[in-house]
């Protein structure tokens, strides 16, 4: 006799499904100093990013056999650091030097949404699914990063100790990447750091791999999707960084923002940050279901994806400030 076996809808998981483009390319990520600089500044920023933006299309269009690519573009302000200006004076100079560089900016990201999204805690979601690769022979002698905010891609130094009576000091050994190729480049990331009042403040490295995740369309809440773009309906933008979506649609016509690879055009002295995005990300449990999805719809398209998320990123740094 064959058994029935009844399952209550709502006990089944359900990852949301997010639109896809092919490429998401970041036409900036600035601080405070950069648009306190002026419109000459930012002008001089897009006159440097696009040549590269259009390479990039390009190689896109060459990855899909000819075919039109989907790109989306999108720019991310750090609103989380500092909070400076207004939004009703930033973004439509932004915009306005953006488009005089023959620059079309999709997508507007706050990277304080990196961090809290509406009532989404993104980044202490995305620390816990932070999964250490525990560097060979080692003994677990090291705190985890849930406890230090700290996260090496390979074994620290071993902490030197006073010696005891009649016992030799502990000779000093370098620290080991884990995957060197023959030489180590060892990187030890600083995750948060929390205040004497208990607030814990994220990383740059940290909030900028988390900006990656949702530009890969790989961050979910619980199965639903996390930093879905909000139209921008109104001729002006709020007065308060608060009032603005942390993310902005505001080309009406864009591609999806979420997209299978990413690239971003920054100034060289991001080199290090996204060096630590990078170790940040080869130790992130993704989301299987967001995974598989991207996995489906990209062999679907024949779109190839690496396996890694960290090698689904690319970069081009343009030297300067």
């Amino acid at each position: 006799m064959t058994e029935a076996v009844f399952r209550e809808t709502a006990a089944e998981p359900r990852t949301q499904a997010v639109p896809l483009s092919h490429l998401s390319l970041e036409l900036g990520h600035l601080y405070m100093e950069d648009f306190e600089a002026g419109p000459a500044h930012l002008r001089r920023h897009f006159e440097r990013v696009r040549p590269w933006a259009e390479a990039a299309r390009a190689t896109a269009a060459a990855a899909t056999g000819g075919k039109r690519p989907r790109v989306s573009t999108c720019f991310l302000v750090d609103d989380y650091f500092t909070r400076f200006s207004a939004p009703a004076e930033v973004v439509p100079m932004l915009l306005e030097e953006a488009d005089r560089a023959g620059l079309v900016v999709d997508y507007l990201a706050r990277e304080s949404g990196c961090a809290v999204a509406g009532k989404v805690p993104v980044a202490e979601a995305v620390a816990g699914r932070i999964v250490e690769e525990p560097p060979p022979g080692s003994y677990g002698l090291r705190p985890p990063a849930a406890q230090t905010g700290w996260l090496a891609n390979g074994e620290r130094s071993p902490v030197a100790r006073a010696p005891q009576a009649m016992k030799p000091a502990t000779a000093w050994q370098p620290p080991k990447e884990t995957a060197a190729r023959r030489h180590s480049v060892f990187l030890d990331v600083e995750l948060w750091d929390d205040g004497p009042d208990g607030h814990r403040t994220w990383s740059c490295p940290f909030l900028a791999a988390v900006w990656q995740l949702a530009r890969l369309g790989l961050l979910r809440n619980e199965g639903e999707a996390v930093l879905v773009p909000q139209p921008h309906t109104g001729p002006a933008f709020p007065d308060d960084w608060d009032e603005l979506p942390p993310l902005l649609r505001l080309n009406p016509r864009a591609d999806p923002f979420a997209a299978y690879r990413t690239c971003s055009v920054i100034p060289s002295r991001f080199l290090p940050v996204e060096h630590a995005v990078r170790v940040i990300l080869d130790q992130i449990e993704v989301d299987p279901g967001a995974l598989a999805q991207a996995a489906e719809r990209s062999a679907r398209e024949h779109a190839t994806v690496p396996d890694s998320v960290a090698d689904r990123i690319s970069y081009v740094f343009y030297a300067g400030q």
